[in-house]
């Protein structure tokens, strides 16, 4: 094949996307099977408007997606694999929908390309016109990998709690005002649901503040009633960002998400109030 320019589709509703259907296997290069969906959908129910929210006030809030099954053909045939980075910056008006994303990717398997610049350059075209904004791609060797590593901070997991809330309660939510603090709190139990097919969506998440100190039995209940929600990773993030903000009130505060791969994808979303770089770390279940 010929090298390709991009497309960009229009955005579609959630239901008509590739998730929870039969979709066959397309194995040569198809941007078009990328699926775009808008970010504002979420924060529309909220009645609030997206780009006012602390995060978007600079430019370092992003998703960061790592994907370990990138392959292609060069001119003689011969398949190349890399584990790649995405970075989309959460300013963009679409999120790509994930399973969209994996056929996408997918679709490169079978296609020859002159070079691995090409491919990348390819799909920094491909994702940046889809999303709604530049986005970074960064090719690694399967030499080139980071090693397991793991937050900073104090994991909660260990708080003897009751719990019997399932779906997101901010009110579990608690801070002592009179006690200002710095720390970085973790989790490793935080599990949504895809919004579409139901599936489990695991992820350990670093919650890392300066203003009233945060309880850390309230927070550990506030993040396991996510267990029956239903959203995108993303649309989670933001979330769990603003309940904390508006219940807690911390003069700063950066929540970052790690979610575990699925079908060779995993999705990492970071928000901060502050001008913070996301670190792509890679955990123990990554």
């Amino acid at each position: 094949m010929s090298d390709n320019d991009s497309v960009q589709h229009p955005p579609h509703s959630v239901e008509s996307s590739p998730l929870g259907s039969h979709t066959a296997y397309v194995n040569h290069y198809d941007v078009s099977l990328l699926f775009p969906i808008e970010r504002n959908i979420n924060w529309q129910k909220r009645s609030i408007e997206r780009q006012t929210l602390p995060f978007l006030q600079h430019s370092g809030a992003v998703d960061i997606w790592n994907g370990y099954e990138i392959s292609w053909l060069d001119k003689k045939g011969k398949p190349l694999v890399r584990v790649a980075q995405f970075t989309f910056s959460a300013h963009s008006p679409y999120i790509i929908e994930s399973k969209s994303f994996k056929l996408y990717l997918n679709s490169y398997n079978l296609s020859e390309f002159s070079s691995e610049a090409v491919v990348l350059k390819q799909m920094q075209q491909d994702l940046s016109a889809v999303s709604g904004e530049p986005v970074e791609v960064v090719f690694y060797s399967l030499e080139q990998v980071p090693a397991v590593q793991q937050f900073a901070g104090r994991c909660i997991d260990d708080c003897d709690v009751q719990i019997d809330h399932y779906s997101p309660h901010a009110d579990l939510l608690a801070a002592d005002q009179s006690n200002i603090v710095a720390e970085q709190l973790f989790s490793h139990i935080l599990k949504s649901n895809c919004p579409v097919t139901g599936q489990p969506d695991w992820a350990s998440i670093s919650i890392d503040y300066k203003g009233p100190k945060l309880s850390e039995s309230g927070l550990l209940r506030y993040l396991v009633s996510y267990r029956e929600h239903g959203d995108f990773h993303e649309q989670c993030v933001e979330n769990i960002f603003m309940d904390i903000w508006q219940h807690c009130q911390p003069q700063q505060l950066t929540v970052y998400a790690r979610y575990i791969r699925r079908g060779g994808l995993d999705i990492n979303p970071f928000r901060s109030s502050v001008a913070a770089v996301a670190e792509n770390l890679r955990l123990s279940r990554q």
